[in-house]
């Protein structure tokens, strides 16, 4: 893995992160093989509680894989991963249950239900917690509707969002029981820059209000600079280089180079 050079001059972002944070999770000589083709290969990462931490590389290179391993969605072939202190390699299902109150996950599509209103998506997971006062539900969702700047919209049925609130919705549904950590796959993937837009100063007050960490798997650059303290290139099945954004915009590495500036090696050789 490349070791990125000091910082030439402090980040400007307000969301640093202090030094001696502990990891909220902490990834041990991770592999996973799907089929003939090892996916990771011996993934090593440390996620300091409060940071916000993007996850980036190429398509088909394990980003999503290694997210979903991060609570238990998938089994390694080797490694540990550590949430909050325990190792979740090898819980059973109800010990995981335990964790993902920990740790909130914001799929690509939102993943809402079609048949809900805003309201009831939001609520679902308190629902299935044992929350049945409506004062309370309604108190809660309301908080979370204000979050995500979408007051009044509670009665509207998904087929009636833009893909933008859709994945707030999805986003409301994820927090609404304050877990430690959320993961976002592709949270910009199909929307338009200024809804993009929307979404990571979202993910950044989120950090701020909560204190949450965060993990964003993203393709989007200009997402991943905008609300990343440090950023992850997974390449090859490992993580190829770890740094802050400030650190990959002046990485001088050809690999860096290429992804950052969307230069296949097809590219590179046809204007050497």
């Amino acid at each position: 893995m490349i070791e990125a050079p000091p910082s030439p001059k402090p980040s400007t972002k307000t969301n640093l992160v202090p030094a001696n944070s502990s990891p909220m999770i902490a990834v041990r000589s991770l592999v996973k093989r799907i089929g003939q083709q090892e996916i990771l290969c011996g993934v090593d990462l440390e996620i300091a509680s409060g940071e916000t931490l993007a996850i980036i590389g190429r398509s088909g290179g394990g980003k999503s894989v290694l997210l979903k391993h991060l609570v238990g969605l998938m089994a390694p072939d080797a490694g540990e991963i550590w949430i909050d202190g325990q190792n979740i390699i090898g819980m059973n299902e109800r010990q995981l249950g335990a964790i993902r109150k920990k740790v909130g996950i914001l799929f690509q599509s939102g993943a809402l239900f079609d048949s809900m209103t805003v309201e009831e998506n939001i609520a679902f997971p308190l629902r299935e917690a044992g929350e049945r006062d409506p004062k309370v539900l309604h108190a809660k969702v309301e908080e979370m509707l204000e979050v995500i700047e979408m007051e009044g919209q509670k009665d509207k049925m998904p087929e009636s969002l833009s893909g933008g609130m859709k994945k707030r919705v999805g986003l409301a549904r994820s927090i609404i029981r304050r877990p430690s950590c959320v993961l976002y796959d592709e949270p910009t993937s199909g929307l338009d820059p200024v809804v993009a837009d929307s979404i990571n100063r979202l993910i950044h007050r989120l950090q701020q209000r909560f204190g949450m960490t965060s993990v964003v798997v993203t393709h989007d650059m200009k997402s991943a600079f905008d609300v990343a303290n440090h950023i992850a290139y997974l390449h090859e099945g490992r993580i190829y280089f770890y740094g802050t954004p400030i650190q990959l915009q002046q990485a001088r590495d050809p690999i860096l180079q290429d992804f950052l500036l969307g230069r296949s090696e097809q590219g590179v050789a046809a204007t050497s």
